[in-house]
């Protein structure tokens, strides 16, 4: 079975905007390439370990630190899958889950996962470099969508009966 047209188009842009090739920062680095792993188990569901040993294999320039980010990012993301997935849904207004785009889907993914678990990250950081990931990554209405959803995320989360404990 062959790629959807959507997943050319979509890796094809991932590939343009490469975060080996730029002067971004290593937690930046580190989203982009969490971001292309779980773009990649969209597809590839199941084996989260052998994709993220075959992503490394394939970027075997980016070690260290970028990848020890990266890969907490992926994990976390994944272990906390069912929760983040139904705190976005009760946040996007009219919008189902499957209706959002796989690239902001994840992006979404991530900063919830940011927001929830990650308390060394500020908020503030970990919705800001989910915009800029979703104008890197997404379409031209991306970033906002984006926003202002993790806004709505974000207010969630500060009222104190819903609270993760």
């Amino acid at each position: 079975m062959g790629a959807s047209p959507d997943y050319s188009r979509t890796r094809a842009r991932i590939i343009r905007a490469n975060p080996c090739d730029s002067a971004m920062g290593k937690r930046r680095k580190g989203r982009a390439f969490a971001l292309m792993v779980l773009y990649e188990l969209e597809f590839r569901p199941g084996d989260a370990e052998r994709v993220l040993k075959e992503f490394w294999q394939d970027h075997p320039q980016q070690s260290g630190e970028v990848q020890v980010f990266a890969d907490s990012l992926v994990r976390g993301t994944l272990e906390h899958g069912s929760e983040i997935d139904r705190l976005i849904a009760r946040n996007a207004a009219h919008w189902s889950l499957a209706r959002i785009a796989l690239v902001e889907r994840n992006i979404l993914r991530l900063a919830a996962f940011e927001l929830l678990y990650r308390h060394d990250i500020p908020e503030k950081v970990a919705i800001n470099e989910a915009i800029e990931l979703a104008k890197l990554y997404g379409s031209q209405e991306s970033g906002a969508f984006v926003n202002g959803i993790l806004d709505q995320i974000r207010l969630h989360l500060r009222s104190p009966q819903q609270a993760p404990a």
